[in-house]
């Protein structure tokens, strides 16, 4: 079977296809024919070696993907063969709240091989059934941008109906918070550096529009768009966590889920104690919160925004335009029977 890793060195010219014999599923195990990926962010810090994403080599790459079930192992019960699945991001973060060792062995990383292969073998309880309305590509976005999104949205900030919700930038994760946030009935702020992606936003339900570029304050305008008050929550993907605190009220919490602007940021604690706040990381999520989702997605018919579908063997142009972040929701790729 055909497998996409980087090789000898780190970057993404040295991306190659290569050959690896089909994996053979054991006792409580399943093999999966992937039919689709989708790209994260986290992808480019892995390929590049950076930090503690800087994986051993060769490593396969990418977290995730959906396909299905092609062969079972000796007891396998939850799954059967032909059932389309996605594989969890973190193999033993099953359900309850996070701790270490629910955190070893992300899919695609530093750890652990990840799916960017025509086959790959999962214990049976790391994957979930994708929602039958969505094509192979969209279903294929769910597992890291989607959980994520969820656990900041619903699980960590617990947004309600009428809450202020401010959602920085417009990638997978961002756009998945924006939808999860509008289904919850909250008013939802977006901030963009280009007027364009802020008008797809707003038709995707997002009730205003700032552009950071033209209005470098914009915690004044989320002030001004919440009677002064400031927004109930900010859903970070960028870590402008200065930023973020001045734009929350009194009370308010952010969700620090990305690393975009950078590995580290300048925080201004006594602004961050004066407001009471919450800040709290998100990092992915559980397969009980990717089951929840998915039935939220199912029950509204909700589809996730799939910006380009590159073929399998165009990984590394994928990711090159993902690192240019002209992108409005996921990059995927395509691998069809």
């Amino acid at each position: 079977m055909r497998v996409i890793e980087v090789r000898d060195r780190y970057g993404i010219e040295s991306l190659a296809v290569v050959e690896r014999p089909d994996p053979l599923p054991g006792p409580g195990q399943i093999s999966v024919a992937f039919r689709a990926f989708s790209l994260n962010y986290r992808d480019l810090l892995v390929v590049r070696g950076v930090g503690r994403w800087k994986p051993s080599l060769p490593r396969i790459l990418v977290s995730d993907g959906v396909g299905v079930v092609a062969a079972v192992g000796r007891g396998v019960s939850r799954v059967k063969i032909g059932d389309r699945v996605a594989p969890i991001f973190y193999p033993n973060w099953l359900e309850g709240r996070v701790c270490s060792e629910k955190l070893t062995s992300p899919l695609g990383g530093a750890a652990a091989d990840g799916v960017l292969a025509e086959k790959a073998v999962f214990d049976e309880r790391s994957v979930v059934a994708v929602p039958e309305h969505l094509s192979d590509e969209e279903a294929a976005t769910l597992p890291c941008a989607g959980v994520t999104a969820w656990n900041a949205v619903v699980t960590a900030s617990r947004i309600a109906p009428g809450d202020t919700v401010v959602v920085l930038g417009t990638g997978g994760v961002s756009i998945f918070a924006l939808q999860f946030a509008r289904l919850l009935g909250a008013f939802v702020i977006v901030t963009s550096s280009s007027d364009e992606k802020l008008a797809r936003a707003m038709q995707l339900g997002a009730n205003a529009g700032i552009n950071y570029k033209t209005t470098p304050a914009w915690p004044d305008a989320v002030r001004e768009l919440s009677d002064g008050l400031g927004a109930d929550h900010v859903i970070d993907t960028v870590g402008g966590l200065r930023e973020a605190i001045a734009a929350i009220r009194v009370g308010g919490s952010i969700a620090f889920v990305g690393l975009l602007a950078g590995m580290s940021a300048e925080v201004d604690l006594v602004a961050l104690m004066g407001k009471s706040a919450r800040l709290q990381a998100i990092d992915v999520g559980s397969r009980a919160m990717f089951a929840a989702m998915n039935r939220a997605i199912g029950c509204h018919r909700m589809r996730p925004i799939v910006d380009r579908v590159f073929g399998f063997s165009d990984a590394a142009n994928a990711l090159r335009y993902l690192s240019e972040a002209r992108h409005f929701g996921k990059v995927c790729l395509t691998l069809k029977p």
